[in-house]
């Protein structure tokens, strides 16, 4: 395997042997890593407080300033950094100290060659892998932060503020809605805000399987537990341990299966399927249902303890139609997802469509507008939403008929300012800060709508 796949990374070495030196910079040509080789323990201590490295390699004894000293230094600016150190004075005790201080690896003198460039290949591969893993987790926290629920209506903005709080804790907690209202968006910001975000986020439709299958995937199973069990299989509690398992639609569940994750639950612990060894987790469930669950308990149909166990928290997410107000926004990120998904540049919608939209029911709430969205913008020629490029569906419903017949943006607008200045008292500042606009905004508003 050869280095040229690590492009973009940087080395820094350091040795006082010119032996040595020349080695490691003929080993460090054979890839495109930019890489600085020196002489000099002091100017390693100066290189490394100016600039970022992905690898350090360092020998251990050197005049004035040790590998030691180094790794340390190194270690303390840039924790990632990888490290492999050098001795020519190799002692078991040496090296064990230095991979304490967290060497990636070490290396004898005479060196070999070889050897170096495998240890090096393999760091490096390493770092790789590693700031891979790195990117892919922030930008997952990015995706699947507060800011990817969209809305300012006063019932999302308590929605925000729930979730804020639940996500530092390691309560259960139950998500309602109707479907399409965002559920899984929600259970994946409350996830990937909390201390758990390091780990694994899994989801299960519990609605989508038949008891025995959603049992083998959630428990798992040994060897011969059945025919056909050919070998062990890891279940989805235990794969989600340390982390968070996101059960949609919870109440679909059997009252077998409901035993079965009672016990999980309470004791921390459950058997596969066939299996005689208790294997224990560590999972916060959050579990999503667009049911009555209370009217399934007071029929017998959900058992009482097991939703109390995960009814510590609950939140409920309003449906679209009771927050009409933040169709705009919606609608603006949804464009902007789809124009860099397609490689478009959609500007917007005209305002007879978003007068069409605002007056649409939305059975199918927020996921329904994102595919109305993406269906305009897949077919459409131009670079603005009209009318004709929405679906039949919507434009046959009578209310749609008469576009004009619906309230405008403004007088919309000029509504919802009314009733949040009636909510806080006619306070303002606090009036401004639900509406997520500063108060000149708000002070401009009330002027041009006349608003006493």
């Amino acid at each position: 395997m050869g280095l040229v796949m690590y492009e973009g990374l940087k080395i820094l070495s350091v040795d006082d042997d010119p032996v040595t030196c020349s080695i490691l910079e003929r080993i460090l040509n054979k890839c495109d890593c930019k890489h600085e080789i020196i002489r000099s323990g002091p100017e390693a201590l100066q290189r490394i407080e100016r600039e970022k490295y992905d690898l350090l390699i360092t020998d251990l004894k050197m005049p004035d300033v040790d590998g030691m000293t180094i790794l340390k230094e190194a270690r303390k600016r840039s924790p990632d950094i990888l490290v492999i150190m050098i001795t020519g004075f190799s002692t078991v005790e040496s090296a064990v100290e230095a991979m304490k201080l967290g060497a990636y690896d070490y290396l004898r003198k005479p060196i070999d060659p070889d050897e170096l460039l495998l240890i090096v290949e393999r760091a490096l591969e390493n770092k790789r892998l590693l700031d891979e893993n790195r990117l892919l987790k922030e930008e997952l926290a990015e995706r699947f932060g507060f800011e990817s629920i969209i809305g300012q209506h006063p019932k999302m903005l308590q929605v925000f503020e729930v979730v804020k709080k639940i996500s530092q804790s390691r309560s259960n907690v139950i998500i309602r809605g109707e479907s399409g209202t965002g559920k899984e968006l929600v259970a994946r910001a409350i996830h990937y805000n909390g201390p758990r975000r390091k780990n694994r986020f899994i989801a299960v439709n519990c609605g989508a399987m038949p008891d025995n299958l959603l049992e083998n995937e959630l428990f798992g199973h040994e060897k011969g537990a059945f025919t056909g069990a050919v070998a062990q299989k890891i279940g989805l509690i235990e794969a989600a341990s340390g982390g968070t398992l996101f059960l949609d639609e919870i109440g679909n569940i059997s009252e077998a299966m409901q035993i079965r994750l009672l016990r999980v639950i309470q004791e921390r612990s459950f058997f596969r399927i066939g299996g005689s060894r208790e294997v224990n987790v560590d999972v916060r469930f959050i579990c999503a249902t667009n049911q009555n669950i209370e009217r399934l308990v007071e029929e017998g149909r959900f058992r009482e303890d097991l939703f109390h166990r995960l009814n510590v928290i609950t939140v409920s997410l309003p449906p679209l139609r009771e927050r009409m107000e933040d169709m705009p926004l919606l609608i603006s990120h949804f464009i902007k997802k789809f124009n860099h998904y397609y490689g478009k540049e959609i500007k917007g919608v005209t305002e007879d469509v978003l007068n069409v939209l605002m007056g649409y029911g939305w059975k199918g709430n927020v996921r329904e507008l994102e595919n109305v969205i993406e269906r305009a913008i897949t077919l459409m020629d131009g670079d603005t939403i009209e009318v004709s490029d929405l679906p039949a569906y919507i434009l046959e419903r009578d209310d749609a008929k008469n576009i004009r017949g619906i309230p405008t943006l403004k007088e919309l607008e000029k509504k919802h300012i009314l009733q949040i200045l009636k909510e806080t008292d006619g306070d303002r500042n606090k009036a401004a800060e639900l509406l997520g606009i500063d108060k000149t905004t708000l002070w401009r508003k009330i002027k041009r709508y006349n608003i006493i």
